[in-house]
């Protein structure tokens, strides 16, 4: 007796799709299942070896006798056992966890293995490379001056910044519009923006009433040119689909430009912001060098002159952790006003 093909061939079950879900769950692994207990111990691991390291490696170096570098150490431990014991109880720690701790625990083992090159085998020469005690005693002892110069350098950067952002918004957006300004602007932009805002200090210092102006004005100089470049950018480069759709709706110019090529323009925009920032530190540090009399950039000149580079080697840490929040800062305006972009483009 034959026997057809679809007779001999048995059938398949049926897959229901609550059964493929689970499947495809059960192979691609989750966040919890990705999550390595290791790295609960990044943190007390590298605070005991730098204990060990900071109590049992004799010195070659003389140390200050302050005690801050090993109190900071038995914070860090303390910390690490703490978030290890709230790690069962809280979803939330735990994922702050499995990102941070091996960052945290790379830090905090580094501090060791700059006090085994500096202090305990001496192979940087003091007094230019100190060790980690020394700068950590630096930035208690001058807590108050190194408050007080970092006020100055936040009301100096956000007032630059801001005077800086909104002339190259009003800049960006005349230029990227209207036919004749970009005419007579670009050129403008090509011959003063290449020039680093730096160059201008000397006549900053002539034509300023006092260095404090002079300061501000290079902050946003430093601000202005690549804001209104990438403004100008975007909004010249707005689809004409949505100016076209705008336009059959109605919409006058200022609509136009309010609600149509500056929404369109934000990306570049939020490029151009994050340009400026770094020249404005970069800009910042320098101007209060040459003329400003408190900041971080003068804090850094006078415990230069001073040859105490304890100081200076906990003003750049106090300036890495207060540009690194600024930095945050813009980055979360960024993801707020940007939230349409969410899980598009990544910086």
């Amino acid at each position: 007796m034959s026997t057809s093909i679809e007779e001999a061939v048995p059938e398949a079950p049926a897959v229901t799709k609550s059964q493929s879900i689970a499947s495809l769950s059960k192979s691609v692994p989750t966040a919890e299942a990705r999550y390595r207990p290791q790295t609960l111990l990044a943190i007390p691991v590298g605070a005991l070896i730098s204990l060990g390291i900071h109590y049992f490696i004799p010195k070659r170096e003389p140390v200050p006798t302050s005690h801050y570098f090993p109190t900071l150490l038995f914070a860090m431990l303390g910390f690490g056992i703490l978030l290890i014991a709230l790690c069962p109880f809280s979803l939330r720690v735990r994922k702050w966890m499995r990102h941070m701790c091996p960052i945290l625990g790379i830090a905090t083992l580094t501090t060791g293995i700059w006090e085994l090159i500096t202090c305990c085998l001496a192979l940087m020469p003091l007094p230019y490379f100190p060790g980690p005690e020394a700068v950590v005693s630096s930035i208690v002892n001058d807590r108050a001056l190194i408050f007080d110069s970092t006020w100055h350098s936040l009301a100096l950067l956000l007032s630059g910044y801001a005077i800086g952002t909104v002339i190259a918004l009003i800049t960006g957006v005349t230029i990227g519009w209207f036919p004749h300004a970009r005419y007579w602007g670009m050129p403008l932009l090509k011959i003063v923006g290449p020039i680093p805002a730096t160059a201008w200090i000397p006549l900053a210092m002539v034509v300023a009433p006092s260095a404090l102006f002079s300061a501000m004005g290079l902050v946003a100089l430093a601000v202005w040119f690549p804001v209104t470049m990438l403004t100008a950018s975007g909004i010249s480069n707005t689809r004409t689909s949505y100016l076209d759709v705008a336009r059959t709706l109605g919409a006058n110019r200022l609509y136009l430009i309010f609600r149509v090529a500056i929404p369109a323009a934000m990306p570049n925009i939020f490029i151009g912001l994050f340009m400026g920032l770094g020249t404005s530190f970069l800009t910042l540090v320098v101007a209060e060098e040459v003329g400003v009399k408190s900041g971080l950039g003068w804090y850094v000149s006078w415990a230069q002159g001073w040859a105490e580079y304890g100081k200076v080697y906990g003003a750049l840490i106090i300036m890495a952790a207060f540009f690194s929040t600024i930095m945050t800062l813009l980055f979360k305006l960024r993801d707020r006003v940007l939230v349409w972009q969410k899980g598009t483009i990544k910086w």
